[in-house]
């Protein structure tokens, strides 16, 4: 009977033709796992990514759509030594914590044996220099043979396993010369034994194992601590959705089977599981996803909830616009996913020299035990120098410096509101000199705001926002907004290009531009005063009023670019909007240099213009006409709200309606790339020091684990101070 492997419904189609599929993959434990893996598939034909991210032991790869069969894909890494099976997060949270609980219980092995022997090695020690009998010693060493061996055949596990699925696949990993290590001590300490010698390495044998695995077990649960501070997204994912499938009929359905158009019912305590508009009923809800605030905001009809929102009060009917992978949240995620599985040059640089550790530890142990048999030492001797080096020159510490600093800070800035969409975006935005801002969706909200509501009657008010629920036009919305309108006029008739009008009491009443309404006098007295605003005006009967619109600026753009400079970090604006409305902008925010009426292809001018003087720009917009800035710029970054094409181009994405991810950008990445130089002198020096010391036999296979296991542990703390870097900076 033929057996067939369909992994279709785990694979996802991306745009450009491109096939996508997440796997979990089992023994990935170091750069040269990850360098392995990557350089293997990438190797297959249409193959055209591979990425692992050591955090989470996550393999995403990407192929031309119908080119390769996904079950190839798990064939291939099965013939590189690691077993590999669809992504899903449930499940490789239950594979890990039982791994952890493994290594826990190896641990517990290991440890339990290395007290037990060591209390038969100190009459061995103290009997050496007495007058200990042959075959009192010999006792003392058959006996610790009888609890260290099997101990260490279970508690090695992890290590034997890793190393003979290495061999098997005709490679190599960083296990295999902790197993030989291992192995050989044993080996030699049964041979010992069984002549009489009076030295044995049990105790040192067992210990070996014992630090071995208390580096592991802390490596991983820092792994798991830092892809927790990564954020839990998947907690904020509702699996299934209350949808509407009559008037009064409700059904419980997953979130994948929810379509654009349906209405689903939000209730008090549920997270919502799409994104949409609200038709009907009030509420507060939670948006600290989206907004960053973390006060609940009032949710009515014509409100926008995304995936992820926590209905807090009473029930909505929303209208969806978008589930499952097209949701804001979905982007973020994988945004967010990006990365962590981004590769900077630091990384590569990380993975190049663990590259070459396999055969350079080889070579260096096997030259080392030459050289001091050649110097005329004992094959015992030599032997015990050769384990040490095999196991004091292990790149743990080199194969976590990078990705560790990196998961850290893209949880911590995902706190703060940016979300990475390159992969070295960080790099990038450490070196940032010059920061250049467009005025309109970046500097401003993106809604428009009624500046003179307060000078309109209340009455006056609320007619208008009824009848300007009529019109489409982005101005009448703004008032509409503003006045809390809730059900139209009826009646109401558009006039294109002009506004809308009813009659209300058999008065007819008018909203539109001033000549529509016979309102130019105050108009151009509005305008007078402030150049910059849009205007619409409303007439009823022989009342006219004219209300002033304009996008305020963020709440907090001050302060932010006054920040910018306390860094020492230039600011510029370049907007295609008016003059006065620039001007008026810049002067509000402090920015000298300005510049208005602006093309997209003048600001790449602008932009290619600073690159030539030596200066690293930031380029930071939101519409469709900035994109190509966007790209032409050092590095970019686009709010939330941007059109999905500025999204695409721009390696970073604030949330909210502030500017301080801007400036909490810079911060964590100026942080960021310190750790990881630190990280990387670290493992170096490490190195440096370590194995020369080893080579002269100055340390011990025990003092080598010991030294290895806390290298490793050094950095992934070194990597934690990352999320500091916003406070320690404000």
């Amino acid at each position: 009977m033929a057996l067939t492997r369909d992994y279709s419904h785990y694979v996802k189609e991306l745009d450009a033709g491109i096939a996508h599929l997440d796997l979990a993959v089992e023994g990935v434990s170091c750069a040269g796992c990850m360098s392995k893996i990557e350089r293997g598939l990438s190797a297959m034909p249409d193959v055209t990514r591979a990425r692992v991210n050591l955090t989470d032991r996550r393999l995403a790869v990407e192929w031309k759509k119908g080119a390769v069969d996904p079950a190839a894909l798990i064939d291939r890494l099965a013939e590189l030594g690691y077993k590999a099976y669809p992504f899903e997060p449930v499940r490789a949270e239950l594979v890990e914590a039982e791994q952890s609980r493994f290594l826990l219980r190896c641990l517990g092995v290991a440890a339990f044996a290395a007290m037990n022997v060591m209390m038969l090695s100190i009459p061995v020690w103290s009997g050496n220099v007495s007058d200990m009998l042959p075959e009192q010693r010999a006792f003392f060493h058959w006996m610790s043979a009888l609890i260290v061996l099997p101990a260490a055949a279970y508690a090695g596990q992890p290590f034997f396993k890793s190393a003979w699925r290495a061999l098997r696949a005709g490679g190599v990993n960083m296990d295999v010369p902790i197993s030989i290590g291992v192995i050989l001590a044993l080996a030699m300490s049964v041979m010992e034994t069984i002549h009489h010698a009076e030295h044995a390495y049990f105790d040192a044998a067992v210990m070996l194992l014992t630090f071995l695995l208390a580096g592991r077990y802390l490596d991983q649960n820092m792994r798991r601590r830092t892809r927790a501070v990564a954020g839990n997204l998947a907690a904020l994912k509702a699996e299934t959705a209350a949808k509407f499938v009559g008037p009064d009929e409700i059904s419980e359905v997953p979130a994948a089977s929810i379509r654009a158009g349906d209405i689903v019912l939000l209730r008090p305590g549920e997270r919502s599981a799409v994104d949409g508009e609200v038709i009907e009923g009030r509420s507060e809800v939670d948006q600290s996803l989206i907004t960053g605030e973390t006060q609940h905001v009032a949710a009515e009809k014509g409100t926008l909830v995304y995936a992820g929102t926590m209905n807090v009060s009473g029930a909505l009917r929303v209208k969806v616009a978008a589930a499952a992978e097209g949701t804001l949240l979905a982007e973020i995620t994988r945004l967010l996913d990006n990365a962590l599985q981004a590769r900077s040059r630091y990384v590569q640089l990380a993975d190049r020299a663990s590259r070459l550790y396999a055969p350079v530890v080889h070579v260096t142990a096997a030259l080392t035990m030459v050289g001091w048999v050649a110097l005329g030492a004992s094959w015992h001797d030599a032997i015990v120098t050769a384990i040490a080096v095999l196991i004091i020159t292990c790149p743990c510490a080199l194969g976590l410096a990078i990705p560790a600093v990196q998961t850290v800070v893209a949880g911590a800035m995902f706190r703060a509101g940016v979300l990475i969409n390159s992969g070295d975006a960080i790099e990038r935005v450490s070196d940032v000199d010059t920061v250049v801002f467009d005025k309109t969706g970046t500097l401003t909200l993106p809604e428009l705001d009624v500046v003179n509501a307060q000078s309109i009657p209340a009455d006056v008010f609320a007619l208008a926002g009824r009848l300007a629920l009529a019109s489409h036009h982005p101005v009448a919305a703004a008032v509409a907004r503003a006045a809390g309108a809730k059900a139209p006029l009826p009646g109401a008739v558009e006039e294109p290009g002009q506004g809308v009008r009813t009659m209300v009491d058999g008065v007819e009443v008018r909203l539109g531009s001033p000549s529509f309404c016979d309102g130019g006098g105050l108009a151009n007295e509005i305008l007078s005063r402030d150049p910059e605003v849009s205007v619409v005006a409303f007439r009823r009967g022989t009342q006219c009023h004219v209300f002033a619109v304009r996008q305020q600026l963020r709440p907090d753009a001050a302060t932010a670019v006054a920040a910018l400079k306390q860094r020492g970090i230039v600011v510029e604006l370049l907007s295609g909007d008016r003059e006065p409305a620039v001007q008026h902008a810049a002067q509000a925010l402090g920015v000298g240099i300005w510049r208005a009426g602006v093309t997209p292809a003048e600001k790449i001018a602008r932009i290619e213009e600073l690159k030539r003087q030596g200066r690293k720009v930031m380029m930071v917009g939101d519409g469709m006409n900035d994109a190509p800035s966007l790209a032409a710029a050092s590095v970019s970054i686009s709010p939330v709200s941007a059109t999905h094409l500025s999204q695409a181009t721009a390696d970073l994405v604030f949330l909210g309606k502030e500017l301080s991810p801007v400036v909490a950008a810079i911060d964590y990445s100026r942080k960021a790339v310190a750790l990881m130089k630190q990280n990387i002198w670290l493992a170096v020096g490490y190195n440096a020091l370590a194995v020369p010391v080893a080579i002269v036999g100055l340390a011990t296979p025990l003092i080598a684990a010991a030294a290895m296991s806390g290298s490793s542990v050094l950095v992934m703390l070194n990597a934690l101070r990352a999320r500091r870097a916003g406070q320690e900076v404000r």
